[in-house]
């Protein structure tokens, strides 16, 4: 059973691309990313980020989705995870994480159940569990939980939620 989704941002939960103007950075969520994750979160399980950047965006979306854990900088990502799975007091395989770059390789190859998005990096492809038909920011988070709710048999609670 996965109890905690780990997720990463640029290429995952957006498309990548970061726009910044004079005063301010912009980035594109998904909001059927965003239903996925409450829902999860609404399940019971843990949903974290672990990000390479640091963006006052990002901490935003967090807040408002609910997620408890949210790494920003991290230079090394599975000492992050690590660190989280020990406090939370869970093993690696029941964990997934999604990532679409080489800077996510050792967190993907860490972990029970691994994603990258269709636009994912040819090495995280071949790494990885499942590849996944959308691309990052365009629903491949949701993707990866709608695989998950039907593997962990939650199908119908996922439903309950919203019917």
């Amino acid at each position: 059973m996965i109890k905690l989704i780990v997720l990463d941002v640029d290429g995952c939960l957006t498309d990548g691309k970061i726009i910044y103007s004079q005063d301010s950075e912009s980035k594109n969520f998904n909001v059927k990313d965003g239903l996925g994750i409450t829902s999860w979160i609404r399940l019971g399980l843990e949903v974290a980020i672990i990000t390479g950047r640091k963006s006052k965006v990002v901490e935003r979306r967090a807040n408002e989705l609910g997620i408890k854990y949210l790494y920003q900088g991290v230079k090394n990502k599975e000492k992050v995870l690590k660190e989280l799975v020990e406090n939370l007091g869970i093993k690696f395989y029941e964990v997934s994480t999604i990532g679409d770059d080489l800077n996510d390789y050792k967190m993907l190859n860490m972990v029970g159940r691994s994603f990258t998005p269709n636009d994912g990096m040819d090495e995280i492809k071949s790494i990885v569990n499942t590849v996944l038909s959308k691309n990052g920011g365009d629903g491949a988070v949701r993707e990866m939980i709608d695989i998950l709710v039907d593997e962990n048999d939650l199908h119908e609670k996922f439903l309950s939620l919203w019917v």
